[in-house]
């Protein structure tokens, strides 16, 4: 989705003026408490999209969009000092859904009214007065990377997505509060936030509540923000269901992969790859870490590992060279890695990869996210908490060796063959000789396994031919072991034809 373009740039401003928000006259009693009880609310009622905007708000370009700016004396939480900054989000474009925004100090909340003077507009003529309007999110800033610059941390806009990045990134990927049908024939449903309140920053976090509606649940969620190395977002979410909902997906990722050295497809393009994220990683019940390398496939796909209690899952970047790439524009080299760690026991369910066929950058089509295996029926809730970090990989790999990249290429006998680089951290480099390899294909069979020593990493490079014997896609598996111990991630990769 083209939201990338627009959410990509950080203010470096310095750390100074005052806001001039207008706010409403009353100030009712605020806790978390108003929030579930609004989401509960919205859920009895029949669902109603809200007012969109005036056409002229609606049909601004791309570029249109991109001269509107916030003000930055107008900006909040600056005086007196927290180390924090908002920015808030003008409507228009492809942000279409109005977002109530309230400011909370002293256990009591206040609206921010909605004034062109905010704003800067650029060529773009302003609003015509009267105009019924809100915001369109908003976004966090701090002194991210230098002490005297303000650079955003954190956006949240269009429909429930927001993003993060940690210091020294760029944004890429995002997260959502809910998603919904997602890959299903009948077409996804994308709940959006109707409103954030936002708590007065202190002791290097913000607090954001927010409301979450659409056709078939409703939602209440705070979330709790640390910028730094990496960026922690930790979510506590209330989801009530308005309608029965079969295909429920928490925790959810959004990401684009277009191709990379493995799978060019036919991008006949001078860059070595695309893409915010390229792998899929996991770590189960079972204490076993996995790598899903991403593709962007001919024909829709969609992938479920089944898991009870999962440590954690993440969209990562891994490719971590601009030589990667060659993209000067883009900083793909430097786009964040996702990880979801939930708190509490998740119970039995799926961790779900969504792959979409894509044909051009812009397009957001990778989604992961897990899958409880209960539906949650009408006028049922349910509740949940997980950590998202946004830094450079998948964390904790303890010792093991890691995926470092996944190519492809001619076989022999015209076969698709793969090599998959394992890369490890200790001093003293592995021998290929101690390691145990566990080579599976199904269906299929894999031919002429060799595994070697790479110096070049202080790891090992894994090699063999993939013989589909007439399948449209195989399942393959590559493990290694010492012993009874697993050595390293445990390689799993969908081909298909």
């Amino acid at each position: 989705m083209r939201r990338r373009a627009f959410l990509a740039g950080a203010a470096m401003l310095p750390l100074v003026g005052a806001p001039r928000v207008l706010l409403a006259d009353d100030a009712p009693p605020f806790s978390r408490s108003v929030v579930l009880e609004r989401a509960r609310a919205l859920a009895a009622e029949a669902f109603a999209w809200p007012d969109a905007p005036p056409a002229a708000i609606a049909r601004l370009t791309a570029e249109q969009y991109a001269m509107i700016g916030f003000r930055e004396e107008q900006r909040l939480f600056v005086d007196p000092p927290t180390g924090f900054a908002v920015d808030l989000l003008h409507p228009g474009f492809i942000y279409s859904i109005p977002v109530e925004i309230f400011l909370v100090e002293g256990g009591a909340s206040r609206k921010i009214e909605y004034d062109p003077a905010l704003f800067n507009f650029g060529d773009v003529p302003p609003p015509e007065p009267g105009m019924n309007l809100e915001f369109a999110g908003f976004r966090a800033l701090t002194a991210l990377n230098q002490p005297d610059l303000l650079q955003a941390f954190a956006i949240f806009a269009g429909a429930s997505y927001f993003k993060a990045v940690s210091k020294g990134q760029a944004f890429g990927l995002s997260a959502r509060g809910l998603a919904i049908g997602t890959g299903e024939a009948e077409g996804e449903e994308f709940p959006f936030f109707r409103a954030h309140w936002l708590e007065t920053p202190g002791e290097g976090r913000m607090v954001v509540h927010s409301l979450l509606d659409g056709p078939s649940a409703a939602g209440a969620y705070r979330f709790t923000i640390r910028p730094g190395d990496p960026t922690q977002i930790d979510v506590e979410a209330t989801i009530f269901a308005r309608e029965n909902i079969a295909h429920l997906g928490l925790a959810p990722l959004t990401s684009m992969f277009l191709f990379d050295a493995k799978d060019r497809g036919e991008h006949d393009d001078f860059r070595l790859g695309v893409h915010d994220s390229d792998g899929l990683a996991m770590w189960n019940a079972q204490d076993e870490r996995i790598w899903r390398p991403l593709h962007s496939p001919r024909l829709l796909q969609i992938s479920a590992f089944a898991d009870s209690g999962p440590r954690g899952f993440g969209l990562v970047q891994r490719e971590r060279s601009f030589s990667d790439y060659e993209d000067l524009g883009a900083a793909y080299h430097r786009r964040p890695s996702a990880w979801v760690e939930p708190i509490g026991d998740w119970g039995k369910g799926h961790v779900v990869l969504v792959e979409i066929p894509s044909g051009a950058e812009i397009h957001d089509n990778i989604v992961a996210y897990w899958r409880p295996e209960e539906d949650i029926a009408k006028g049922n809730e349910i509740s949940l908490t997980y950590r998202l970090s946004w830094g450079w990989d998948a964390p904790d790999l303890a010792g093991l060796l890691r995926v470092e990249r996944t190519l492809s290429g001619a076989g022999r006998n015209g076969r698709r063959r793969f090599v998959v680089d394992f890369a490890g951290d200790a001093p003293n480099p592995i021998r290929a000789s101690a390691v145990q390899l566990v080579a599976q294909a199904n269906p299929g069979s894999l031919h002429d396994v060799e595994i070697a020593e790479n110096p070049e990493i202080n790891g090992l490079r894994i090699s063999a031919d993939l013989d589909p014997e007439g399948a449209d896609s195989v399942e393959m598996r590559l493990e290694l072991r010492s012993g009874d111990r697993r050595i390293a991630e445990t390689w799993i990769y969908r081909w298909s034809s």
